[in-house]
């Protein structure tokens, strides 16, 4: 989801039960379930939407359930989560939804806090095997996994046809980054004042998807030692710094970006499939006018696909209703027609194999120009290579948006400025810099 709408903020289908798809197969067995009382749930934004969205269905299986889920916002979901559970879980909700990337500072800072799905879903732990590492990575600590996946963010570029179409430029001969600022050069020029080719904001999440496209993240895939200073990570800042050097960013948070979607002012958009619904509920008279292609790569023939953002969802160890909050999470996120509902709703790219599967991602989209985006999309998963956040993540990204800041001011080369984030970095959290 939902990728982190959390801009500006400095400190976006695991496993499942046999019972759910047994479930999913027999909704009689379902409803035969002894499951009853109220759950409530913490979420933000699309994946608060995506959540409301399977209530009914839910209902219809287990009526005896009431299910509120309450909109917070993204940053006083973490802020909220941090401080409930330093007072040992006190005022927490049924269901918790963590994003991926910072989930380990819960599960080490706190690791009584959270209940374990794994164990609660002992009677068929395999499940959890079906689904791709670099969503259960964030998730699991050593035979724990304290939440269930939930969406993933396979990033994707976001098009406005007609601008392109002015500019003479065809978005599929885009294939690597250089091609994308020749193409937004002519972009801006053709579209007139105030017509910006990308947009970013003060976080890290323009670094963040390049450097996982290369391979590269703060830290190492065992979250042992610090990387942010290995190659793949400064040929991305390079990238991002020819991105902004050519006068393509707008500089603008998440309700600013949205807004100049809606103004006809943002020619494109870089995001986690998240996104998707975050245009269509923006720009709804737009339809027709937007589409979508491949992230663009390093080098030709390179890899052109990368995650930014997507949640799991958690069970506090305080929750008043665990087994309801289990069957509601085993629900959305372990029935494949739970999560298409989600997709359809909100654009929450789903990771269960065999919501990933269905017919629906092939359809073409109405919004799109007829376009089936879902299969471009959710097309670059198996590419997508695993990023550990590690508990240490909130740390590492303060200490990476200071020398951002300054890159982007012109101060300093990629390779320097990254050395000196890997230095403050190893310093901060005892971890030793990658060699």
């Amino acid at each position: 989801m939902t990728q982190s709408v959390r801009f500006g903020r400095r400190a976006a289908l695991g496993g499942t039960t046999l019972l759910v798809l047994a479930a999913a197969a027999s909704p009689a067995r379902a409803q035969a379930e002894p499951v009853s009382g109220e759950v409530t749930i913490w979420s933000w934004n699309v994946a608060a939407e995506a959540l409301r969205a399977v209530v009914p269905a839910f209902n219809q299986r287990y009526p005896g359930v009431k299910v509120t889920v309450e909109d917070l916002g993204n940053q006083p979901v973490y802020d909220r989560g941090l401080a409930a559970c330093a007072a040992g879980g006190s005022g927490m909700p049924d269901v918790y939804t963590v994003e991926n990337h910072e989930s380990e500072v819960f599960w080490a800072r706190f690791p009584d806090c959270f209940r374990d799905i794994k164990a609660m879903s002992a009677d068929e732990p395999a499940l959890l095997q079906r689904f791709p590492a670099f969503k259960l990575a964030d998730l699991t600590i050593g035979e724990k996994v304290y939440a269930m996946p939930w969406d993933s963010g396979p990033t994707a570029v976001f098009y406005r046809r007609d601008m392109y179409e002015k500019a003479g430029v065809d978005p599929a001969a885009i294939e690597t980054w250089d091609d994308f600022v020749e193409a937004g050069k002519k972009v801006v020029a053709a579209n007139g004042e105030g017509v910006k080719f990308a947009s970013t904001n003060a976080d890290s999440s323009w670094f963040r998807m390049l450097a996982n496209q290369n391979g590269c993240s703060y830290f190492d895939e065992a979250g042992e030692s610090v990387t942010i200073n290995q190659p793949g990570c400064v040929a991305a800042l390079e990238t991002v710094g020819k991105i902004a050097k050519a006068g393509l960013f707008q500089a603008a948070d998440w309700g600013e970006s949205l807004q100049a979607i809606n103004g006809n002012k943002l020619a494109s958009a870089v995001y986690g499939g998240w996104y998707e619904g975050s245009v269509r509920a923006a720009a709804p008279d737009q339809s027709g006018k937007w589409g979508v292609y491949l992230m663009p790569a390093q080098e030709r023939g390179g890899n052109r696909a990368a995650n930014i953002g997507g949640s799991s969802l958690a069970i506090p160890a305080a929750s008043k209703n665990p087994e309801a909050a289990l069957a509601f999470v085993n629900f959305a996120l372990g029935t494949p027609e739970a999560q298409i509902m989600q997709l359809k709703a909100s654009g929450l790219v789903p990771t269960l194999p065999e919501a990933v599967n269905d017919p629906f991602v092939k359809e073409p989209q109405p919004y799109w120009g007829g376009q089936p985006v879902w299969q471009t999309i959710i097309g670059t998963l198996p590419d997508i290579k695993p990023a550990r956040g590690t508990q240490y993540f909130a740390e590492a990204d303060n200490v990476f948006l200071t020398v951002y800041t300054d890159f982007l001011n012109g101060r300093g080369e990629a390779k320097a400025v990254l050395d000196q984030a890997a230095d403050e970095i190893s310093g901060a959290t005892g971890l030793p810099i990658k060699e």
